[in-house]
């Protein structure tokens, strides 16, 4: 019998559950040994890097589904995880790229839960971050999720980033206007773009084309004077609409 699948309780052949592609980013062995040893059978470890520069390299190789990145590295210019990702977005937008490489979630874990460091890298483009506090099985299942195209933080974390991104972008009613220049396929579009999700993506959970979700996503930053897709998860993370 092929090993691809797995006998459900009516005893049929079931799908077995995917397995996520990480790469493990921290300037510290014994961490990433220990990180390696508890993470769950769904994570599969394919590299793991030390500096920024490093990690560019194997990310770039290797192309994982998730990285769990520290947010202070070595290397680089200095900018620590966060200019890892926003070396890994330069790369990404380039003719150079990497097949899959835009697609790449990362999930940032520290020891550190000073807000400076939890919003410079979520501005950067994280879509979490757990303190190194955390267990095993909840990086595995915050690595899940992330991959999945939620946002996730541990409990406490979760204010600075609400706080720093609504800082400065209007209260309840200008956030409801705002929100209201979107059509209501703007708004579906522009919510599953916050949360990470491909224009590949998104064409098939919504039926339409990739060059319609393109215009709606044109249409979504115009209309809210925003650059790119990272100030669109802020944006939508500050009105708590992910």
């Amino acid at each position: 019998m092929s090993d691809t699948g797995q006998i459900d309780a009516q005893g049929g052949l079931s799908e077995a559950p995917s397995v996520i592609r990480v790469v493990i980013v921290d300037d510290h062995q014994i961490f990433r040994t220990g990180l390696r040893a508890e993470l769950g059978a769904q994570l599969e470890v394919v590299d793991e890097a030390a500096t920024v520069d490093e990690a560019l390299d194997v990310i770039a190789r290797a192309v994982p589904d998730v990285v769990l990145l520290d947010v202070h590295l070595p290397g680089g210019t200095g900018g620590g995880g966060a200019e890892v990702l926003q070396r890994v977005a330069a790369l990404a937008r380039s003719g150079s790229a990497p097949a899959g490489l835009g697609a790449v979630r990362f999930l940032a874990l520290s020891v550190s839960d000073a807000a400076d460091d939890v919003v410079s890298v979520i501005r950067a483009g994280a879509r979490g971050y757990l303190t190194k506090a955390s267990s095993g099985a909840e990086v595995t299942a915050a690595a899940q999720r992330v991959q999945g195209g939620d946002a996730v933080f541990s409990p406490r974390l979760a204010g600075f980033v609400l706080d720093a991104f609504g800082a400065g972008l209007g209260e309840t009613a200008e956030a409801d206007d705002e929100l209201d220049r979107l059509s209501a396929r703007e708004q579906e579009v522009m919510r599953m773009i916050a949360r990470g999700y491909a224009y590949k993506e998104v064409a098939a959970e919504l039926f339409l084309s990739v060059k319609t979700v393109e215009t709606h996503v044109s249409n979504v930053l115009r209309k809210l004077q925003l650059s790119n897709r990272h100030e669109l998860t802020a944006w939508a993370l500050s009105r708590r609409l992910l």
